[in-house]
């Protein structure tokens, strides 16, 4: 397979190995962004939330900070933390400080995403040109070559040419497609973290009105 893979190279020419570059980055990108997305940032809301939700509703609101360190990497609790850090000083400090905390997360969740669709039409232009290069090199061989290596020659240019467009195309889709991946991951990332941002300055309001408590819980669970 590797010898395959290198004689795909060579016969393709020197824009194979440009695009070789690019399929690097991308994959680079990729493999950092899934484990970034999936193990480091991510949390499994609705059971974190049930917990935040029941010491906050029972006084605890220092377990539930402590409870938000436990995950120190996760979007999510550090959102929430940064809210319960400010739980005592009232409903627009808390309002400040999750605001500012969904700000402080949604970049770290989105960036490198977008560098993806512009690899992507990076390696199609890449691999078009060695496409053009390899004919154009091909044609003006064969004015000035024999008869009997025009065939030759006008295989080689074919292969070279054809090589170009499909590790070029190989690279865009992939790109593609993981674009879309990760940018609806991370859409809906930032919407979760939002949607519970406000739950928790929802609930530290009524909390402090008085409107809910450790039993409406109990009762409701």
């Amino acid at each position: 397979m590797i010898q395959t893979l290198a004689e795909f190279f060579k016969e393709g020419g020197p824009f194979m190995f440009v695009n070789g570059v690019t399929s690097a980055v991308a994959i680079a990108i990729i493999v950092e962004r899934v484990v970034v997305l999936a193990f480091r940032l991510n949390l499994n809301a609705p059971p974190f939330m049930e917990q935040i939700q029941k010491l906050v509703l029972a006084g605890n609101v220092d377990r539930a900070v402590k409870l938000c360190a436990a995950a120190p990497t996760a979007a999510l609790a550090k959102v929430i933390k940064a809210g319960l850090s400010r739980a005592n000083r009232g409903e627009q400090e808390v309002a400040r400080a999750l605001e500012e905390a969904v700000l402080e997360v949604s970049p770290m969740v989105t960036k490198r995403i977008q560098p993806l669709w512009s690899l992507a039409n990076v390696a199609t232009l890449v691999g078009l040109i060695g496409t053009i290069t390899g004919l154009i090199g091909t044609f003006k061989s064969l004015g000035a070559a024999s008869p009997e290596m025009k065939q030759i020659m006008l295989s080689k240019g074919i292969s070279e040419a054809m090589n170009n467009t499909a590790f070029g195309l190989s690279i865009a889709v992939t790109c593609i497609v993981f674009h879309l991946f990760l940018t609806a991951y991370a859409k809906r990332m930032v919407e979760v973290v939002e949607l519970n941002a406000l739950k928790l300055e929802n609930l530290l309001s009524r909390r402090q009105a008085g409107e809910v408590s450790a039993m409406d819980f109990d009762k409701n669970g």
